[in-house]
């Protein structure tokens, strides 16, 4: 892992096995030269987190870092009004909710710095973060649409069935599925489980229903080893792909809003149709693997808050 230079710093969020690897975990951090110290720290930094999250909170630090390097300033030098000036500099071009976790992971950084001794203090320590909605702004889908997104995805394929299946009956992050193996399908107490690895590395067990059972076991057609989820070349089935694959079943199947849809969407849908379905707030939280039921309340309100409005029931009792 080569150090990085003074004007391109960005940091990397792999772990290339080389004698630098003893100096990233062992090495003084004050000693290295002042240009490698950002870098380094970074790298460090980004231990404390895998999957998602480490990449995410890498590409926020990439483009500070790299905002840094404009201004021709060391990341480490940097005062409180520079991360004002790039906090102003995000609001043009991203959503509050990028910004919001932008600056969380600056803030992290640098109390990370701190903790580290690099630093005695923060620059992002009181920076204001941008207010995000307290609804979920991902689109969902109806108890109609849902049926014919499934129907869609069972015409498609039987790769497709068992994904868009498992999704929308299990509420699962698309990592959560693509990541599943073969060997990951179990049965306990008499339910068939596929057991899962959440945000984190924590490893839980879902339930599949029998619609799930049966679309699994139709793709997989009595494969016994390898990841669930593959492509026609045996290699694990990527994101990207799914991303696209969601699009097209939503034209599919007649969806206005398709153009918009994600894998996220049927995670979303899961949440609003359970609660639609009566099943309780802390149950639907449990299978989401949401830590604060408010989190679950987003989704749920975002469908519902027109639905329920107040409007409705004053007008109908004024007009009684």
């Amino acid at each position: 892992m080569s150090a990085i230079e003074p004007r391109q710093q960005t940091p990397s969020t792999g772990l290339a096995v080389t004698q630098s690897v003893r100096e990233l975990f062992l090495g003084d951090l004050r000693e290295l030269p002042p240009t490698q110290r950002a870098d380094a720290l970074a790298r460090r930094f980004l231990l404390s987190y895998t999957g998602h999250t480490r990449a995410a909170y890498g590409r926020d630090l990439a483009d500070w870092f790299g905002w840094c390097a404009a201004l021709e300033i060391d990341p480490l030098a940097a005062n409180r009004a520079m991360v004002d000036g790039y906090a102003r500099h995000l609001e043009a071009r991203r959503s509050p909710a990028t910004i919001a976790r932008r600056l969380s992971a600056l803030a992290g950084f640098y109390r990370y710095a701190i903790a580290e001794e690099v630093l005695t203090s923060s620059p992002a320590a009181h920076i204001k973060r941008p207010k995000t909605a307290n609804d979920s702004q991902t689109l969902g889908m109806d108890r109609g649409e849902a049926r014919a997104f499934l129907a869609a995805a069972k015409e498609h394929s039987t790769r497709a069935g068992a994904l868009v299946t498992l999704l929308l009956h299990d509420g699962l992050r698309i990592s959560e599925a693509l990541g599943a193996d073969v060997g990951d399908l179990s049965h306990a107490r008499g339910h068939r489980i596929l057991t899962i690895t959440r945000k984190g590395g924590a490893r839980r067990d879902v339930v599949l229903n029998p619609a799930t059972s049966q679309a699994l076991d139709a793709y997989l057609d009595a494969r016994v080893e390898g990841p669930v989820f593959i492509t026609s070349s045996g290699n694990r089935w990527h994101r990207s792909e799914a991303f696209r694959l969601v699009r097209r079943l939503g034209t599919a199947a007649g969806i206005e809003h398709a153009d918009k849809l994600s894998p996220h969407s049927l995670r979303h849908t899961f949440v609003t149709l359970a609660r639609e379905a009566g099943v309780p707030l802390e149950d639907v939280q449990d299978a989401a693997g949401h830590a604060d039921p408010r989190t679950t309340r987003r989704y749920d309100r975002g469908r519902h808050n027109l639905d329920r409005h107040p409007a409705y029931a004053l007008g109908a009792f004024l007009a009684d």
